[in-house]
């Protein structure tokens, strides 16, 4: 093979390879440098709790699935094998900063691409580490207070923080983000870190489950239902609570009441905290555009990071 005739053969590889990446994975997340590993089981030897009884997962999407923003979602269900992944940034880019991601779903499936591999590439976009929690959904019989989310949640944080020297994180930079059902999940955590909800497995769960920050997007079940002013009796906020980042839009059916409660919560234990409330934007938007204002939430999100110094590279 000549020259000429080699340079067209690898420019047909090469353009084969994108077309293939850009299909499995989606243009988002193709930023130079980055990289996402295999799913990582949380439980070694199965969660904890778990009888894996509720079928086969599967994304439950059908045709008639509402869309967000025209484009389809993967509603993902019957989760019973909870995993991380890990979105790492391209290298000159890594700040050390990372954010276990918890997609939302009413506890009863998981919005796993709009409330998850987007968010994780978004923090890949600005030099964070993402780690993508598929935690275990949907709710079991008598698990009103949501318990077993909540053990897939400690344990993930916990395992990225015992992680913090291979995967190149500082570990007092280490938060979690929550959409909707998953903004409870993330209050949950933020709340009951002290006490891990099952007994250790290794020593990954002698690291602290703390995160050192949080962000909930249009969190729900924050309030009781019949007082909603009036947080719900898990989230028992104090001082050792984590700075929180909160957004919600007006016109959410999910209604204000519980970002506001949970916000007036952290002013009154003085956790450092900021609310954006938007006129409009309604529930489940993730980070899709729409021509509410409400969409411009992640640009808000940076500069809060920003300016609580929580994407500053530092110094080994």
């Amino acid at each position: 093979m000549d020259v000429l005739g080699f340079h067209d053969a690898m420019n047909k590889t090469l353009a084969s390879c994108f077309v293939f990446l850009v299909m499995a994975f989606g243009a988002g997340s193709l930023a130079f440098g980055a990289t996402v590993s295999e799913p990582i089981p949380l439980w070694p030897k199965g969660a904890p709790d778990e009888k894996g009884e509720i079928g086969k997962e599967h994304d439950t999407t059908t045709a008639s699935g509402r869309p967000v923003a025209g484009k389809r979602v993967i509603r993902l269900g019957n989760v019973s094998k909870p995993t991380i992944t890990v979105y790492r940034p391209s290298k000159h880019k890594a700040d050390g900063a990372a954010v276990v991601v918890c997609p939302g779903g009413g506890y009863s499936i998981l919005a796993m691409d709009l409330e998850g591999t987007e968010i994780c590439q978004w923090f890949n976009s600005i030099g964070v580490t993402a780690v993508l929690l598929k935690y275990r959904v949907p709710m079991r019989p008598g698990d009103d207070k949501h318990i077993l989310p909540l053990q897939d949640a400690q344990r993930a944080l916990g395992l990225v923080r015992f992680h913090a020297a291979d995967w190149n994180l500082d570990p007092k930079r280490i938060g979690v983000l929550g959409f909707s059902a998953g903004g409870h999940l993330m209050a949950h955590l933020c709340n009951n870190f002290d006490k891990r909800e099952y007994e250790p497995v290794d020593d990954a769960d002698q690291a602290s489950c703390r995160p050192d920050f949080a962000l909930g997007i249009y969190p729900a079940y924050v309030v009781l239902k019949d007082q909603k002013t009036t947080l719900a009796p898990e989230l028992q906020v104090t001082a050792n609570t984590p700075p929180t980042f909160l957004v919600q839009a007006e016109n959410d059916a999910v209604g204000v009441e519980g970002s506001l409660a949970y916000y007036l919560a952290l002013k009154n234990a003085k956790v450092p905290a900021e609310m954006h409330l938007y006129a409009a934007g309604g529930h489940g938007y993730g980070l899709r555009k729409s021509g509410d204002p409400v969409s411009s939430w992640p640009k808000r999100a940076e500069e809060w990071l920003r300016g609580m110094k929580l994407l500053e590279k530092k110094n080994p």
